[in-house]
């Protein structure tokens, strides 16, 4: 593949799609971004993570709804892309219980729109994003891909977990190369207004209280964004080619006879939310208000990623510590907010 042909990232203007964006753009990579910029948290922020990447000669942008089967059939058709990276999505388990159509429209049918795009433009390799979630009622730690995860336990984790089963019939049936990356709970700079980091900097920046679900016995495989961008970026010139191995007698959830991966990108170390709070009262030099309150629907106690495989075929583990990442959130907090 030309250096100098666009790879797509959906969801360029989000948390993760701009990181990744940006970085493939610091590698000499053209990239192709494509985001709705809608308002399911400040468009202001996405405006702004826009306006980074517009800095490029090599980047390029379209405001489209994926949904819109007719404009994303157009442009893959006008682009015929050789690398899609898959980021765009209607992101949170607690607003599936809210607005579960939103879910349906994004994850479900915006997905199908990328697969067909893919399929009919003979894209080589489509890698996209699926979730930590779809581990559900899974308890046994770690999280591994090669464990059954057919017990999801929110509508969000069930669209994520169906993207991942799309995804494999067209690798069978189109011989579609296709890379499913379970991402860990991300943090760092530029991160979403709605994602617990960001929402315990505002609230002890202000003064507002905290609510710590589980009466403050969460734990979480907090993972740092240049650590899944390093595997983002990695993997997607590394199209699996299928594993002549794979048996239907003891099928492997994590591979298939067609060109098809599943890979946890995670920190592979488990943190109390309580102690993630600490740091950040430390770096902001204030107190929380801490309101210890049941665990929420759809939710899980603990999460932690198996990553040998990911380790043995990208050469990559994610390993920055909590207290470093808490650091560059920070710093990033207070520069955006004039704080």
């Amino acid at each position: 593949m030309s250096r100098e042909t666009p790879i797509l990232v959906t969801g360029a203007a989000g948390f993760i799609g701009f990181h990744v964006a940006r970085a493939l753009l610091s590698r000499g990579r053209a990239v192709f971004g494509l985001d709705s910029l809608n308002a399911y948290y400040d468009p202001a922020l996405k405006e702004a993570r826009l306006a980074e990447l517009r800095k490029s000669n090599s980047f390029e942008f379209l405001k489209a709804d994926l949904a819109d089967r007719a404009t994303i059939a157009a442009l893959f058709a006008e682009r015929k892309f050789a690398r899609v990276i898959h980021l765009a999505a209607q992101a949170g388990v607690r607003y599936s219980l809210i607005d579960p159509h939103a879910y349906i429209d994004s994850n479900i049918q915006g997905f199908m729109n990328i697969l067909e795009g893919c399929r009919r433009n003979n894209c080589e390799h489509l890698v996209f994003a699926s979730s930590s979630s779809v581990y559900g009622a899974n308890t046994k730690m770690p999280f591994s891909i090669h464990d059954n995860v057919d017990h999801p336990i929110s509508l969000y984790a069930a669209s994520k977990k169906a993207n991942e089963l799309m995804a494999h019939s067209y690798s069978h049936l189109f011989r579609l190369p296709t890379t499913g990356l379970r991402f860990f709970t991300v943090y760092g700079p530029w991160g979403r207004p709605d994602m617990a980091m960001f929402i315990f900097a505002r609230a002890i920046a202000t003064g507002e209280p905290i609510r710590l679900f589980n009466y403050g016995q969460m734990r979480r495989d907090f993972t740092f964004i240049d650590d899944i961008v390093e595997g983002v970026v990695r993997l997607v010139d590394l199209p699996p080619p299928g594993n002549p191995a794979w048996s239907g007698d003891k099928p492997d959830p994590a591979t298939s006879k067609a060109p098809w991966r599943v890979y946890n990108i995670g920190n592979n170390t488990t943190v109390e939310v309580s102690y993630v709070v600490s740091l950040i009262e430390k770096e902001i030099g204030r107190k929380a208000v801490i309101e210890m309150v049941e665990m929420q629907p759809g939710d899980v106690a603990e999460t932690r990623a198996d990553v040998d495989d990911l380790m043995r075929d990208a050469g990559f583990r994610p390993a920055t510590p909590i207290e470093e990442g808490v650091k560059h959130f920070i710093a990033w907090y207070r520069d955006y907010h004039k704080a």
